[in-house]
């Protein structure tokens, strides 16, 4: 199983070689934005085979990144897919991607189907130029940028720009304390944050291998850069200028784009996060393209269910256990030597300090549905419960899995395999389901029997399980 742990700072070069070689044009996949925005994302890491796999919690939300193989192996990529699918559904966790390259979005589709919400927020999408572009801002569309240059120039001829070294940094961050006193005033979260971790990342910039520059005019710095290559284009993590100086961003962003003229081909210069004043002035550069980010959410076979249905067999319904069976099924659900072999320990999860009313596990059950991590029905004989039996554990690739308890004066009769049988005929014929699955105990050989005996095929065996699965074919 997976096993993310969260990116610290002080190890952000173990992530290098995969950002330093990756082939989307979208500035997360970067050192830069993972260590100036680790703590507002709430990122941690994993990694499967050679593939990195990122994690961001955001807004209450779990967000996963496409998998970044570090030697391009789009095999390796689908493996690791699969592991994250496998982490979620273990988990109970919704699954849901961000930051999709455009290239890669055929991937999901073709892994999930049309059971799959696409969206594409303009605000974070990136800005991406070319190099060549802005080294000259030739032709008549950056007659603009061109003016404003050539006045810096006029007004500033003994204007200067150096490439930044370590031994910049305190003049670079006296330079960003002056520029900060009207950053701040702004009172915007994102913006303060920011501030707060350029300061931090300076000096880091040689390590990291950030290629920047520093503008001088009067004698003094007026505008800062820095950068980072990641595949065939320099991500621009800051770009600070005093407005004062007219002229002096656009000088900044030429002088930078001439030191990597040959290194990369683009310059990326990241999303405007929806601030008009921020889009207005990177569309005036033209960009090439905004760089989709896609989020994409699967959905699985449950998700569209809106109430639980009831089923017959020969001899059984299976249906919601209804109110007036609180007790019988508080009798079923709270017996903890006999649900040893269900999997799960009730008192994991409650916390009263008095032994919990007989509603208590009806109330679960019906929330287990609402939050749609199960489908759990009673088994009814001639109107009397003796068990229950559930789908759950759905899978993002039209699987899921079934289980079924009795009460023990239930257990012997074939019940148990004939609901198995009910709930697995709904999943293919109403849920679209391809993958009927199932576990027991190995020491638990009725439940086993049961299995085979209700059409379900040996599919492999662990430690502690042995594993089942049908078909529609089956």
């Amino acid at each position: 199983m997976l096993e993310f742990q969260k990116i610290q700072k002080n190890s952000m070069l173990f992530f290098k070689p995969w950002f330093k070689a990756q082939g989307t044009h979208i500035g997360d996949y970067s050192l830069g934005f993972q260590f100036m925005w680790q703590r507002a994302l709430s990122l941690d890491y994993a990694v499967y085979g050679d593939c990195l796999l990122l994690k961001e919690t955001y807004a209450g939300k779990t967000y996963f990144y496409y998998p970044l193989s570090k030697t391009g192996d789009f095999s390796a990529e689908e493996r690791a897919l699969d592991e994250i699918e496998r982490y979620c559904r273990d988990g109970e966790i919704r699954l849901h991607f961000t930051n999709i390259p455009r290239e890669k979005l055929g991937v999901f589709l073709a892994r999930y189907g049309r059971d799959v919400t696409v969206t594409n927020n303009r605000r974070w999408r990136d800005y991406l130029y070319r190099t060549e572009d802005f080294c000259a801002y030739g032709g008549g569309k950056y007659a603009g940028q061109r003016n404003h240059v050539h006045k810096f120039e006029k007004l500033y001829p003994m204007w200067r720009f150096c490439l930044f070294g370590q031994g910049d940094v305190p003049r670079v961050e006296a330079f960003l304390r002056e520029y900060e006193s009207s950053q701040r005033s702004k009172h915007a979260y994102l913006a303060d944050e920011e501030m707060d971790e350029v300061y931090e990342i300076l000096p880091h910039m040689a390590e990291f291998g950030f290629i920047g520059g520093i503008l001088e005019a009067e004698g003094r710095p007026v505008a800062f850069t820095a950068g980072e290559l990641c595949g065939d284009m320099l991500v621009v993590h800051i770009e600070k200028a005093l407005r004062e100086y007219e002229g002096a961003y656009p000088m900044v962003a030429m002088q930078l784009a001439r030191a990597v003229q040959g290194r990369a081909a683009y310059l990326n210069r990241m999303d405007d996060a929806g601030d008009p004043g921020l889009r207005k002035s990177k569309l005036q550069y033209h960009p090439a393209e905004l760089v989709d980010k896609f989020n994409l959410a699967p959905r699985r076979a449950i998700d569209g269910l809106s109430r639980l249905p009831e089923l017959t067999t020969a001899r059984l319904t299976l249906a919601p256990v209804a109110d007036g069976d609180a007790k019988a099924y508080a009798r079923l659900a709270a017996d903890v030597e006999r649900n040893r072999y269900w999997g799960y320990d009730w008192r994991a999860d409650y916390t009263g300090e008095t032994p919990p009313p007989d509603d208590y596990f009806i109330m679960c059950a019906r929330e287990d549905f609402r939050e749609k991590r199960e489908m759990p029905l009673g088994v009814y004989l001639d109107g009397e419960l003796i068990g229950e039996a559930v789908l759950h554990r759905f899978g993002y690739r039209d699987d899921v899995e079934v289980g079924v308890r009795l009460l023990p004066e239930a257990e012997g009769n074939g019940y148990a395999r004939e609901a198995v049988r009910a709930l697995a005929e709904y999943a293919f014929l109403k849920l679209s389901v391809e993958r009927v699955e199932a576990k027991c105990f190995k020491e638990n050989l009725r439940s086993r029997a049961m299995l085979l005996g209700a059409g379900l095929k040996p599919c492999g065996e662990d430690a502690v399980y042995y594993y089942f699965s049908m078909t529609p074919a089956d």
